[in-house]
């Protein structure tokens, strides 16, 4: 007698498997002021396996054109070989597949004040951090190795010393958008795509930019699941589930319908959705209103921020529903939250306690304990996937 076993393949950061991109279309209208994507990454063959609420990991690689611009500010050919962890490589391979290069380190800095940039040893000094912020990462002027090496043409660096100052390319992390019990075989990534112009050059997010432009026919990636066991759904398929996740951030809560669907879940589900104009910025629309029409969601509160003159976010329609969000909770609902960590979840955060004070009937003190202590830490009825 004999017992076969079937061990499925184990991926992760050292072993992601290489998937293909199969979808690619715009969620945002043609008048939008963003370049928001559904994408859809093809798991045929691999074993790899999510559940509603992880994180899919993508190893991307850089834009060829900021590479080429790179090595030829060195006044390199992208033929010198360097090492990378002891591995030998053309420069090319290596400012293409393993360093960051889209934004300066303060490493490089240094050197390259080192190497007679006085402005720059003036900006490094300690009293002066907040002017190198300023310098370096100001919203939309973000400084990158050309930019700093075009400024100090009299700073010179190898191939080898270059790459010595460069962080390592750091793997990217995305709210996974789909049911994989819904979609066997595949992964949906709902991302914004990010660009922005600085210093007279188009700039861009470098995986964000990779899935919506480079990513394409029979190339692959490596990507593999990031577990977040802290963002999963009710055990009891019965519960009540409330989700804010305005943006990009109503990626995980895509799955957990898709899920709660599939599954026959009866529990209710209410969702608060934004952006910035209805017409223009209301992402997967059709599924949400059919949702809606057979009842899988129960609630769709929507707040579309520059449709009227006075701005409603997320958090402006929790407080117009405030009672009726108070007696969900009441009743055993979970709180989801999804999205920007100082912004967003932060005035959603606020929100919470408010409501809980003024339809609870808590003290501010009591309010903040219930909803940070309780419905938080000790219920675990109140989940965060905020960055």
């Amino acid at each position: 007698m004999s017992t076969e076993t079937t061990i499925k393949p184990l991926y992760n950061s050292k072993n992601p498997f290489q998937a293909r991109h199969t979808v690619n279309f715009k969620l945002t209208g043609e008048h939008s002021e963003k370049d928001t994507r559904h994408h859809e990454i093809s798991l045929a063959g691999s074993g790899l396996v999510y559940e509603v609420g992880d994180a899919l990991a993508l190893k991307c690689t850089n834009n060829p054109e900021l590479v080429e611009l790179t090595i030829q500010t060195l006044g390199c050919t992208g033929d010198e070989i360097v090492k990378v962890k002891d591995v030998e490589k053309p420069l090319r391979d290596a400012l293409f597949n393993d360093y960051t290069i889209h934004f300066v380190e303060k490493k490089f800095l240094a050197k390259a004040a080192e190497k007679g940039a006085t402005k720059l040893a003036e900006l490094l000094k300690p009293e002066n951090a907040a002017a190198l912020a300023e310098y370096t990462t100001a919203r939309n002027a973000t400084r990158d190795y050309v930019d700093i090496l075009r400024e100090f043409p009299e700073v010179k660096f190898s191939a080898q010393e270059f790459c010595d100052q460069l962080r390592v390319l750091a793997i990217r992390l995305y709210s996974i958008s789909s049911s994989l019990n819904a979609h066997p075989e595949s992964v949906h990534l709902t991302v914004a795509t990010v660009r922005w112009q600085a210093h007279g050059r188009k700039r861009g997010g470098v995986c964000s930019t990779f899935l919506a432009e480079r990513w394409g026919g029979d190339m692959t990636a490596g990507v593999f699941a990031q577990t977040q066991k802290h963002f999963r759904l009710p055990d009891d398929k019965n519960t009540p589930v409330i989700m804010c996740g305005p943006g990009t951030g109503v990626a995980p809560f895509r799955a957990f319908l898709e899920e709660r669907e599939i599954s026959g879940s009866k529990g209710a589900n209410w969702l608060f959705f934004g952006d910035q104009r209805r017409e223009q910025d209301f992402f997967y629309r059709e599924q949400m209103e059919g949702w809606v029409k057979n009842g899988l969601l129960t609630r769709l509160d929507l707040a579309f921020s520059r449709d009227q003159a006075e701005k409603i976010y997320v958090q402006n329609r929790m407080r117009e529903q405030g009672a009726e969000l108070w007696k969900w909770i009441n009743d055993g609902a979970y709180f989801y939250v999804c999205g920007d960590k100082n912004k967003m979840a932060a005035d959603v955060h606020a929100e919470l306690i408010n409501i809980a004070q003024t339809h609870g009937g808590k003290s501010p003190e009591e309010a903040k304990a219930f909803i940070e202590e309780i419905f938080m830490k000790t219920e675990k009825r109140y989940r965060r996937d905020v960055y």
